[in-house]
């Protein structure tokens, strides 16, 4: 039985559903906008933000969001007048817009939690009143010959001056349930632009009980409504439901022609006109028409109230907006339209929840393991027919796992488009002019990894406005452009994908960041450091090179964060610069959190298993790595190459293999380093499923996670770059303890 509470549900999620798009909404805004400030010209960007506009101020007044609504319907307003072209968009209209969609926003976040922000009314009618200043007076939208435009005398249409009568005729067709619409959702709206004085349901359309569809709809509505608005506005309250209702209104200005119209459009019989008529009577529709039968005419009687026109109204049509009608009869249990169905096939969406994906995600895994270890008994068994069932389950769980991950793979280009508004604020804010150049935005990433990323991209990005890009003056006197750059750059490389901020600024002073940390401690007055590693120590907590605070950085709170929530992404961060011509900040991060291509092996009776994309090759080891049984790690020779080595079983201290036993070295790359791995045995390629360390195990070096193996062992993830920097560390520390005892 259907209860308050299912509807209370359904309703909560249509309210989500709302907020989401909104939000997407906002987006949308913003990136016309921007675009729009730089190249006022573009028609097709002003075009799109009003289209955004238009969408959260309708969907907003479905559900009853009147606050919304009216800020929203200020900024829509100012939004017709650039597109008729009585104004120009200038950098105060821009402005102005931007903040609107700020103040949207923050109106969204009251509907979203319910609670009352302080000062946010008077924040919503002072800029309200802004938007209304920036409007052009009546004298502005002539042209220099005195005569108004086509543009400008569509937009005076929508002036009147006082409320007026409108006959809105509506009929909803079977499917408009079917696909979401809630008809009285419309109504609510539609008396918020003026003042319903009759509103009268026609049921004439339902059918007996036994032949009622209850997911169909059988309603039409005769609405008279008082307002001081335009037709365009009213039919702007119907946008969202035209495909799925008949929809005709007949104006203050529409004459007896159009009524007429109307009334053969609704009925063809006598009998139902003369209803008809005799319901707009009710409502206080006053009006001669022509072409009726007796019986119809006498049924349309003098009515007092409000007068729809006058003898002296010049005959003329109805403009009404023909969508598609419900046809009469037919069984109305057909399947509904495919609303998204054309000529050209769309791409479709659905909306889910980020839990239930997450949920999906943890049973494939869990499919991944049993799928192993199916596997694992068929070799103990020795059975082909099993093995081959085996490895039919193991490639139809593979290619699920692939689907399953790439449902949560999103382009990082709207991580990307986010900061359009970030470089143009903080540049207006330091007084600089800079480009923000983007590209590799449709290169995708797992959507957890994207939320994670964001700020430590946006504290990047304000680091390189304040820090890295010099003022125009500045670069001028050194030969440079006035206009400085800042790129955001995105790609895959070996199985991960790498994200670069950059720009053309003065770049970082290596000695400068020297001083501060020998002036902090931070490092020996006699270390021999790479001009990577000295950029490196940027990161360490409190660390700051600035010689004031400012509200956008100084205080050396940030970069060490940066670094942390990086490497909880199992990424790394590097710094590349050369004075006086910028510099790049690197992420490197995995493609996803959840499942990888693995390559297992195992050291001391530990099974360890690195990502199958970081391997390169698999040799034997070296006889440089093994004159010294006791060493952790060194250097080994490869086709003239001297790469560093890394020996698992001493670095984890694992009981040594037996004397004689055959061992292997594992070459892994990170990017263009590479280091050997040398381990007792290797296993092959394994699908593994990551799952977190427990906080006993949060402290040791070179782990990235565990996985279960097929037999339900528990087996290492190793951190490859980790790893590399421990051996490329130990490597250059020993080399130094050599040069002070030399």
């Amino acid at each position: 039985m259907h209860t308050q509470d299912d509807d209370d549900e359904i309703i909560a999620a249509a309210r989500a559903g709302f907020l989401d798009e909104a939000l997407e909404m906002l987006a949308q805004f913003e990136q016309a906008l921007l675009v729009m400030e730089s190249q006022p010209e573009d028609h097709e960007n002003l075009n799109a933000a009003f289209r955004a506009a238009h969408t959260i101020k309708g969907s907003a007044g479905l559900f009853g969001f009147d606050a919304v609504v009216a800020f929203t319907h200020e900024a829509e307003t100012l939004l017709e007048v650039l597109r008729s072209g009585q104004r120009k968009v200038d950098e105060h209209v821009a402005a102005a817009l931007l903040e609107s969609r700020d103040l949207i926003e923050a109106l969204l976040d009251e509907v979203r939690t319910g609670q009352t922000q302080t000062g946010l009314a008077e924040r919503s009618a002072s800029l309200g009143a802004r938007l209304r200043a920036l409007m052009p007076g009546s004298t502005s939208a002539t042209t220099a010959t005195g005569s108004p435009t086509a543009a400008a005398v569509a937009v005076a249409e929508e002036v009147t001056e006082g409320p007026r009568p409108w006959q809105v005729s509506l009929r909803f067709g079977a499917d408009a349930l079917r696909n979401g619409l809630d008809p009285l959702a419309f109504l609510r709206y539609l008396a918020t632009r003026g003042t319903a004085m009759q509103c009268t349901t026609l049921v004439d359309g339902v059918p007996a009980l036994e032949a009622l569809d209850p997911e169909g709809c059988c309603l039409g509505f005769e609405v008279r409504l008082m307002t001081e608005e335009g037709r365009r506005t009213i039919e702007d309250v119907f946008s969202f439901c035209l495909d799925d209702c008949d929809l005709v209104i007949v104006g203050p200005d529409d004459g007896p022609a159009a009524w007429q119209e109307l009334l053969e459009r609704r009925h063809a019989d006598a009998d139902g006109q003369a209803s008809l008529l005799a319901l707009w009577a009710d409502q206080g529709v006053s009006l001669p028409l022509r072409r009726l039968d007796a019986e119809a005419a006498a049924a349309l009687q003098p009515a007092s109230g409000v007068d729809g026109s006058g003898s002296d109204t010049p005959a003329g049509g109805a403009l009404a907006v023909e969508r598609r009608a419900e046809p009469a009869g037919g069984d109305r249990r057909a399947p509904p339209r495919d609303r998204r169905s054309g000529a050209a096939e769309e791409t479709r969406f659905i909306r889910v929840r980020a839990d239930k994906l997450d949920r999906l995600i943890d049973l494939i895994g869990e499919l991944v393991i049993a799928s192993s270890g199916a596997q694992l008994v068929a070799q103990t068994e020795q059975s082909p027919r099993f093995a081959e069932a085996a490895l039919r389950i193991h490639d139809l769980v593979q290619e699920a796992r692939d689907g399953a991950l790439g449902l949560r793979m999103v382009p990082i280009g709207e991580t990307f488009a986010r900061f359009n508004r970030v470089v143009r604020d903080v540049s207006k804010q330091l007084a600089k002019d800079v480009e923000l150049i983007i590209t590799g935005g449709d290169t995708e990433l797992d959507k957890s990894m994207v939320e994670t990323i964001a700020d430590p991209l946006m504290h990047l990005v304000r680091n390189s406005l304040d820090h890295g890009i010099e003022s125009a003056e500045d670069r001028v006197a050194v030969g440079k452009p006035a206009q400085g750059k800042l790129a955001l750059h995105a790609y895959h490389e070996s199985g991960a994908i790498n994200i670069e901020v950059s720009d053309d600024g003065r770049g970082l002073n290596r000695d400068k960041i020297l001083a501060k940390a020998l002036e902090r401690g931070l490092i020996a007055a006699d270390a021999a450091l790479s001009d990577e590693e000295i950029y490196g120590l940027i990161f360490a907590p409190g660390f700051s090179t600035a010689d004031a605070v400012t509200n956008l950085s100084g205080r050396g709170v940030g970069m060490d964060v940066v670094k942390r929530n990086i490497e909880s992404l199992r990424g790394q961060i590097r710094i590349a610069s050369t004075p006086g011509h910028g510099a790049t900040m690197q992420i490197r991060l995995p493609l996803t959190l959840a499942i990888i291509d693995g390559f297992l092996t195992s050291v001391g009776g530990v099974s360890y298993v690195m990502p199958l994309e970081l391997v390169a090759e698999c040799l034997e080891v070296p006889h440089e790595c093994i004159e010294d049984p006791e060493r952790v790690s060194g250097h080994f020779d490869l086709r003239g190459e001297v790469l560093p080595y890394l020996d698992l079983c001493r670095f984890y201290r694992h009981q040594p293999a037996a004397t004689g036993t055959r061992r292997s070295l594992v070459l892994v790359r990170d990017g263009a380093s590479r280091v050997g791995l040398i381990v007792d045995r290797l296993h092959g390629e394994h699908q593994t499923v990551i799952k977190p360390l427990g906080q006993v195990f949060q402290h040791i070096k070179g782990l990235a996670g565990s996985t279960i193996l097929g037999s339900g062992e528990v087996a290492l993830i190793l951190d490859v770059p980790a790893l590399l920097d421990l051996a490329t560390g130990q490597r250059r520390a020993a080399l130094a303890a050599l040069s002070r005892h030399s």
